[in-house]
């Protein structure tokens, strides 16, 4: 974590940081591990962490169905699916196609 008594942004932020290229998560799969509330409240902790800040792969995170629900948070809205097709990610109709197959849930961070 960022430091020792991190702020709720930031918590999520360390949280999407560890979401490996290649894989996604979801707003709910975030908001369990941390135990912080609602899906909702994830979208809305990504966007006031700055979106569009490169360090942070929120583009990695969607919707419990696999959506790009996001995308119009980001400056570009083809940018989610532009990178996650770059990084293997098959998108159709704003949609990860076969989502369980790239689905990554933060509790494989305790598995490690």
């Amino acid at each position: 974590m960022t430091n020792q008594n991190p702020s709720y942004i930031d918590s999520v932020v360390d949280v999407v940081r560890l979401i490996p290229a290649g894989r996604v998560t979801n707003y709910g799969a975030i908001a369990d591990f941390l135990a912080l509330g609602s899906a909702r409240m994830i979208g809305w902790a990504l966007n006031k962490s700055g979106i569009n800040d490169p360090s942070i792969p929120a583009h990695r995170v969607l919707n419990r169905k696999g959506q790009l629900t996001g995308r119009l948070a980001f400056k570009d809205p083809d940018y989610m699916e532009r990178t996650l097709t770059k990084e293997g990610i098959p998108i159709k109709d704003n949609q990860v196609q076969n989502f369980e197959l790239y689905y990554w849930h933060p509790e494989e961070l305790l598995d490690q």
